[in-house]
């Protein structure tokens, strides 16, 4: 089917529209957008260039995309914000394009929910199946694995990187790397033990988790330096333990410990 668009939408050049596409009242889309199958984007919203919106999206009122970053060392280079499949974006959400200094784009993954109120600045990249609850802020250059949970109105410093199936609670300040299958809270975040609810409904085995609790314990619990922990851990049969400790290991921040 063709698109439906609203005669109070204003669409600039070079814009590619799929099939079946929604575009409500007074949506302003700018030059050089694309835009995949069945996606709706509803009224208000605003589409910066340079942005590219995956199939079966879902944007909802006064949302705002692609716009340029804040960011003082921007110089109107070229970058982008890829949006993938399937992604729900709520209303007042606003996420900006990539900077040179973080590889020119921002991106969104598939199948995620971003609440309202929340904004994603320049650089950061969200892997697929990710929630985002209301308000939370992201700094530059964030890095979120797959899968991960963000409670509401947590604020999450530049160059943080959390883990895959990581739960975060509402109203955190997240200063360090969070990590994988773990859950943080706090106003400088500390870990509270695995994201156990998380594992279990995502179908991880009870030999997935009771590695990933032994691996807990030896990294967080024990008296041993990561780097003890790391070679007491590196060989395990464990994809998620293997996971986690490199995860880890690449931490460029610091991650958050137990409490």
């Amino acid at each position: 089917m063709a698109a439906q668009i609203h005669e109070t939408a204003i669409i600039g050049e070079n814009v590619k529209i799929g099939d079946n596409v929604i575009i409500g009242p007074n949506v302003n889309i700018r030059d050089n957008v694309e835009i995949g199958d069945n996606t709706v984007i509803e009224a208000n919203a605003f589409i910066d260039s340079y942005t590219t919106i995956g199939k079966g999206c879902k944007i909802f009122p006064s949302a705002v995309l692609g716009t340029i970053p804040q960011d003082l060392k921007f110089k109107g280079e070229f970058s982008q914000l890829i949006i993938g499949d399937n992604t729900t974006i709520r209303e007042f959400c606003m996420i900006n394009r990539g900077t040179k200094g973080g590889g020119g784009i921002t991106r969104i993954g598939n199948n995620c929910l971003i609440m309202a109120y929340v904004h994603i600045a320049h650089d950061c990249i969200l892997g697929n199946n990710i929630i985002v609850a209301n308000a939370v802020q992201f700094a530059g250059h964030v890095i979120v694995e797959d899968n991960a949970v963000i409670g509401g109105m947590t604020a999450i410093h530049q160059f943080v990187r959390i883990g895959k199936f990581a739960m975060i609670g509402g109203m955190s300040g997240l200063a360090l790397d969070v990590a994988p299958f773990c859950l943080a809270t706090g106003i400088r975040a500390n870990l509270h033990g695995l994201n156990l609810i998380g594992l279990k409904r995502a179908g991880f085995s009870a030999k997935d988790i009771e590695d990933l609790k032994e691996a807990y314990k030896t990294i967080f619990k024990s008296k041993l330096t990561f780097k003890e922990a790391y070679e007491k851990l590196k060989n395990s049969p464990s994809k998620h333990v293997i996971h986690m400790i490199e995860f880890l290991k690449n931490s460029s921040r610091g991650f958050c410990r137990d409490r």
